[in-house]
């Protein structure tokens, strides 16, 4: 089930609100022995994620569907993209947990029909005690002017709104659920990247974008972000990925970022590859303004990475 991004919050009774947590969507598949850990475009994350795996073996049941998300959490216990970026890496380290929110299927009883409360008390009782690093996504208390006041002070990203009596509907956006984000940051596609400069190894910055219909549109070079481990990481996956077309719709731009001369430095790469960036706003011209590179995401098919806009 999605949220729909909004540009407020509703504020009646029949709303509820929960963390907006900054990680991977996945939901978790128990039957018998089987134990799959499965992101929004269906990529297997457990091989990554083996803790989280081992901690949700421990639950007492046979046929099980949870959905939640996977976090870092940092010293102060905000989820932090960057960290869990490192933390799947190859002997990456990080405070690892499964934030769970909902629940599916218990012992082979499909539970999608129940209203969100019925679940959420379900949910409760299925993971309480069994693991801490399974953890329970919980309603917040409070008016929507306290919650956004005192996450914003944590330095968290957002707030999702649902229904109470909300079903859940698996692959639907239908706006029982409503995202809300304080902050600018979402998915996009990256098509290339540009030559290094000074000191700098490997490369300068990447070129991004996203679809509209079936056109690759360019949204900006960011050159923020990285170290010199990930610099070195991301040019070995782009010299499999090459090709020599550059595959947004949109580009040379006239009087833009990527002009005719920028060209000549631009490296291009099949658009296969999905991060997250986050920037302070949209330009006039339809460029992101101050970019921030956070890290790729493995979780998001390409053609699913569309402008976000406010509905």
């Amino acid at each position: 089930m999605k949220c729909r991004l909004s540009e407020t919050l509703p504020k009646t009774a029949e709303w509820v609100y929960e963390i907006k947590f900054d990680g991977f969507r996945g939901l978790a598949v128990r039957n018998g022995d089987s134990l799959q850990l499965i992101s929004r475009n269906q990529n297997e994350l457990g091989p990554k994620y083996p803790a989280i795996v081992t901690a949700l073996r421990k639950l007492p049941y046979r046929q099980l569907v949870l959905d939640g998300e996977i976090v870092a959490l940092d010293e102060k216990g905000r989820a932090s993209f960057q960290l869990l970026q490192r933390a799947g890496e190859i002997g990456g380290k990080g405070a690892l947990f499964y934030y769970a929110f909902d629940v599916l299927n218990v012992n082979g009883r499909n539970v999608t029909a129940l209203p969100l409360m019925q679940r959420k008390a379900l949910l409760k009782a299925v993971i309480s005690g069994k693991s801490d690093s399974i953890r329970f996504s919980d309603v917040l208390p409070g008016s929507i002017d306290e919650l956004t006041v005192g996450m914003q002070k944590m330095g968290l990203e957002g707030l999702i709104a649902k229904k109470r009596d909300s079903r859940y509907e698996p692959g639907a956006r239908s706006g029982a659920w409503i995202k809300f984000k304080w902050g600018h940051e979402q998915e996009f596609v990256i098509g290339g990247y540009t030559d290094p400069e000074g000191s700098r190894p490997y490369f300068g910055s990447v070129l991004v974008g996203y679809y509209d219909g079936a056109k690759l549109t360019f949204a900006a070079k960011v050159g923020t972000g990285f170290n010199t481990k990930s610099l070195k990481s991301f040019y070995d996956r782009f010299q499999t990925i090459g090709t020599d077309k550059t595959p947004f719709a949109n580009l040379p731009e006239r009087g833009g970022v990527i002009g005719p001369s920028q060209m000549r430095v631009c490296k291009w790469v099949k658009p296969l590859l999905v991060c997250q960036i986050r920037f302070t706003e949209w330009t006039g011209d339809g460029h992101l303004r101050q970019p921030v590179f956070l890290g790729l995401r493995d979780d998001k098919d390409p053609r699913e990475v569309v402008k976000e806009v406010p509905g």
